[in-house]
Formats: structure tokens, sequence, C-alpha cells
């Protein structure tokens, strides 16, 4: 990352990991794929990690199925477009934007699904001033991000297509099919350039979601991201985005958090699942996800709070306050869960103590 990039709030997965790709380009001899920057083997090795014949040191990206980076990789070696399917919080946007990366060397050229996403957003628009001057034109065309990436022979992204509203989504089905986009104000067409393919994310658990056509489905090879299977999983996903999180925020060092770190999964992972980690106890779950995502930023905040507000020393009575605002999404229903497992479950556990005390604090 160049001095510049170090102070962006975000950087794109290309400027943040640009060390680990130039060494992976470097050292990569195995074929590749038309346009692509690495080959499909090194493309899983940057998204899961490992250590190169260097000694360079790759960092994992994705804590998963080795299995399901591959079939997304082959699959956009292919003339198929990725569909990554999951609940929120699976890091299905982390997963796209870092296969862009590593496939086309950027991960920019992004649709973002929203209700109000117009067709121009998928294929093309037009600058009106130059329409009303000149006419229909090259020069007046301004092209969707999927007809730059079909064009340049790169990846391109769709986020939350699903909530896309039907119409448009099929305006993909010529895209996808024929890897053509006709332009009938120019009586022309773009052909897709070999490297070109797009990778698009959805979920079917949020409310607002528009069903894909069948057609539209049928262009896709589908895979479904799972949460972390394993606590231990989960625990390492989090503890790892929460210090790339606080290096690029800044916050002052808070000790290792370790412990917060693992209360919280236990908790999301327990009312995700409706049981407690024991099996004894059967749980009602929350109206939300609960996702690893949502845990991050319980950890984030807590971090915050802790730094700015208290000892440096992330505690029960830091994180507290986030946990309530994930578990209660709705004020009625999602509150006699959180109050049953608070007594059921927190109140029982002597190690829990403070955090219990700490909840019954802030939900007065």
């Amino acid at each position: 990352m160049t001095a510049t990039e170090s102070h962006l709030l975000r950087p794109h997965a290309e400027q943040a990991f640009a060390d680990e790709l130039r060494a992976l380009a470097a050292t990569d001899d195995r074929p590749r794929p038309p346009s692509w920057r690495l080959s499909p083997w090194a493309v899983v090795t940057y998204l899961l990690g490992g250590t190169l014949g260097d000694g360079t040191v790759i960092s994992p990206k994705y804590v998963g199925p080795r299995r399901l980076m591959e079939v997304a990789v082959a699959t956009l070696a292919t003339d198929r477009a990725l569909l990554l399917l999951g609940v929120p919080g699976t890091a299905k946007t982390w997963v796209s934007e870092h296969l862009s990366a590593a496939i086309s060397g950027a991960s920019t050229l992004l649709v973002q699904g929203t209700s109000g996403t117009g067709e121009e957003s998928v294929r093309y628009g037009w600058n009106y001033a130059r329409l009303l001057a000149e006419g229909p034109s090259d020069g007046a065309l301004v092209p969707s991000p999927v007809l730059t990436a079909m064009r340049e022979g790169a990846i391109a992204r769709i986020e939350e297509l699903t909530r896309i509203p039907s119409d448009i989504q099929d305006a993909l089905i010529t895209v996808l099919s024929e890897k053509t986009l006709p332009i009938p104000e120019l009586g022309a067409e773009v052909q897709a350039a070999k490297g070109f393919n797009v990778i698009a994310t959805a979920n079917d658990r949020d409310r607002g979601v528009n069903e894909l056509s069948s057609a539209l489905r049928r262009r896709f090879n589908t895979v479904v991201l799972p949460l972390p299977a394993s606590e231990e999983d989960e625990v390492a996903i989090v503890t790892r985005r929460v210090a790339q999180l606080g290096t690029a925020l800044e916050l002052p060092e808070v000790p290792a958090a370790a412990e917060e770190v693992r209360r919280v999964v236990r908790i999301f992972r327990e009312l995700r699942e409706g049981i407690t980690a024991d099996g004894r106890t059967k749980l009602k779950s929350p109206s939300g996800t609960l996702s690893t995502a949502e845990a991050i930023s319980v950890i984030t905040n807590g971090l915050a709070l802790s730094a700015h507000f208290g000892d440096g020393v992330l505690r029960a009575g830091d994180v507290a306050g986030a946990v309530l605002g994930s578990v209660i999404k709705d004020p009625v229903a999602d509150s006699v869960v959180w109050t049953e497992y608070l007594e059921a479950v927190v109140r029982e556990r002597p190690e829990w103590t403070d955090f219990y005390r700490a909840c019954r604090e802030v939900g007065g």
C-alpha cells in the first residue's frame, strides 16, 4: 500500500493487498485463463492463504471450505457467471471483491443493487447534454460497469442482485448467454473480450428482495457460502477483521480482547442455532441473523469505547450495549428472546457475571 493509500479509510482489496498479489504473480507459473492476472490455483491461494516458495506469507481472506473457493474460481474460468448466495454476513461481498482483485487486478467495476437500480446501471446510459447536441454517438454513451468489463475482459460485480427490480435483472440475460450487449441507438453491439465474467451476490433472508427468474438463474453457477462451521473458525475471523479495522481506523491499541471476542461469538452462535453450546438448553432465536459481520462490528465498537471512554482494556460493559442492539431488532419479540436468554443462560454462568450486570445496566 502506498503512502497515499494508507490514508484511505477503506482501501480496495487490490490496494490493501498489493504486495501479496505481486508476490503471487511473480511466483505463479501455472496456466492462466485469458486476461487473468493469476492462475486459478494462485487465486485460491490468495483467498485462503499460504506460504509461497520464496517464503512470502499470504494472509487468509476467507475462512471456510477450500472446495467452495475452488468451485467459485473454476466457474469464473468458464462462460458461466458466479452467484454467491448466503444469509447476510457470510462474506459474500468480501469474497466477490477479492476474487475480482486477484483475477482482474481491480474490484471497482461494481453495480450496487437497490430497489432504485435502473437499466442504465446494467447496460448503458447517456450524457444528455451531448446527446441533445450531437445525437446518439459513442461520445454521448455512458457505459455501465458491466459494459466496461465486457470491453476490457474483466470481472464485473453486482452486489445484492435480488434487490434489483426483476425487469432490470433480466437485462443481464443476453449479456450472460450471448456475451453481447446490443446498442440499438447506434446500430452496434459490444462483444465481450476474453476474460469477461460476472460475480453477483444475493441473499433471500432480508425483506424487499426480488426472486430471480428461472432464465436468469440458469445463467449462474450458484455457490452457497455458509456461516462459519465452528466457534473456533468464527473467533478467528472476528479477531482478524477486528485487528484490520482497528488499524484502518487508527484506534488506540487495546490489549488482547480474546475473552470478549469469544463471548460475543458464543452468544451469537447460540441464539442463531437455538441451543446452548453444551446442547442442554433450547433457545428462541431472534429475528435478526446475528452474523459474523455483526460480531465484528460489536467488538470494534467496544474497542472504541474502551480506548476513548474506558481504561484501555476491553471489558464486558464495552460490548454489552452493542450486543443488545444487534439482538433486539424487533423491540417486542426480540426483547422477549433476549430476556429469556439473559436470565436462563447468561445469569447461570458464573464466569459471565460481569456481562450479566452490564446487560442489566444497559437494558434498564
